[in-house]
């Protein structure tokens, strides 16, 4: 009898083992599930062969700058690039945006939009595991043995670009310029450089195409990530102003304006609109202080760290709990009282810095202004940007159109 009773005891105590390794398998897997992939149809491989999501007992630091085009998002991303503890991505969403957008028919419906957003947050959580394998996926031709060229702008992620991920000639402090990292440095080991992304203590990445914090709410409340969110805006009149300049086909209506003092009849507005839409949008949500953002959000104005940036960027690494290292501060010494003209490359990050925030009011005709003023006012108002009510106003420097607000991070 005795002998029964501890042979059941032996079978309850071996059924609870199997029941908790199946529990344990099928937490593990459901923890790297591609919905984005499968709903785009593209191969799950990747995902079943990449390592496993784990609670981030490490307690990694994971930064997302969220910005729109021509904000100043290179900029702020340097911020993080220069810190030698941070592995620094720059915009690997190009790489789901290039993929899928082909797919679509209808590249603006809801349906197209749940997809890239879907597939981006998958990404963005792979990457902050430092599975920089999943973004196989995304890259066309496919990888060779975890190796490629075809990175988008390599050469903005310091990491990427110095030893061991990058063994060119020379010193071994070494860290290339942009150009020269793509010359000099062959092909990416994606390996190596997911080696490298562990080395580091924090992991940053920037992006201008996700277009709401509301879209990262699953991550931000994700428990496996410590995602911080650093919103970053910028008056649209000067986000207008930088793209008729930079994107000068895409904008060519814009200039043509300016050029004759006429507004073409089929001007796409939304090329504007959309950008207030979606910061208004997304800064009500940050200003609103919802309990899920709490300790994960920051708004930060590009007009305030242009004019003050050490300051706002003391204040950006306090948000976030780590240490500003020199390499960053030297960095902003370098970088914001410069000589605007060294820095050929339309995304580059050589410019005094105060003067380049107000440049916008002396490329855009009064009527354009006013005309945005008219379009963009409920966002304007929100973050403290002033009309502008007359030409003279405009074009006088002395009179700022940036209120002073204190945009204290969410705590």
């Amino acid at each position: 009898m005795q002998c029964s009773w501890k042979a059941v005891l032996l079978l309850a105590l071996a059924s609870i083992a199997i029941q908790y390794t199946a529990i344990r398998t099928f937490t593990a897997k459901s923890f790297h599930t591609c919905p984005g992939l499968a709903e785009a149809g593209l191969a799950e491989r990747l995902c079943e062969e990449g390592p496993t999501f784990a609670y981030n007992a490490s307690r990694k630091t994971h930064i997302l700058i969220l910005a729109t085009t021509r904000s100043g998002s290179s900029f702020v991303g340097q911020l993080f690039n220069q810190h030698l503890d941070v592995f620094y991505l720059f915009e690997p969403l190009y790489h789901v945006q290039n993929t899928l957008i082909p797919r679509f028919t209808q590249g603006k419906s809801p349906a197209d939009r749940r997809v890239m957003l879907g597939a981006s947050r998958d990404l963005l959580r792979s990457l902050y595991d430092c599975d920089l394998y999943f973004l196989e996926n995304y890259i066309k031709p496919p990888p060779v043995n975890h190796t490629t060229d075809r990175i988008f702008r390599r050469g903005a992620s310091r990491v990427l670009c110095s030893r061991p991920v990058c063994d060119p000639p020379g010193s071994p402090e070494l860290v290339l310029e942009e150009g020269d990292c793509v010359r000099k440095c062959g092909l990416l080991n994606l390996t190596v450089a997911a080696e490298a992304c562990r080395e580091r203590s924090h992991v940053a990445i920037k992006t201008v195409r996700v277009p709401e914090v509301n879209d990262l709410r699953a991550l931000v409340e994700d428990p496996r990530l410590n995602l911080k969110v650093i919103q970053l805006v910028r008056d649209p009149r000067g986000i207008l102003a930088s793209r008729s300049e930079t994107f000068r086909d895409t904008y060519r209506l814009w200039r043509l304006w300016y050029g004759t003092g006429r507004k073409p009849y089929n001007l796409d507005v939304t090329q504007l609109t959309t950008v207030c839409e979606d910061f208004s949008n997304s800064v009500s949500t940050g200003l609103m202080r919802p309990p899920w953002l709490k300790g994960k959000y920051m708004l930060v104005r590009y007009e305030d760290l242009a004019r003050n940036p050490m300051k706002k960027t003391e204040e950006i690494y306090g948000f976030l709990g780590i240490p500003l290292d020199s390499h960053v501060a030297r960095w902003i010494q370098n970088n914001t009282r410069g000589d605007p003209t060294l820095g050929k490359h339309k995304y580059g990050t050589v410019r005094n810095s105060a003067a380049t925030a107000e440049k916008w009011r002396f490329r855009l005709s009064y009527d354009i202004v006013a005309f945005a003023q008219n379009a963009c006012q409920r966002v304007l108002a929100q973050l403290g940007y002033k009309m502008a009510t007359s030409e003279e106003e405009l074009k006088n420097p002395s009179i700022s159109l940036v209120e002073e607000r204190d945009f204290r991070p969410f705590l």
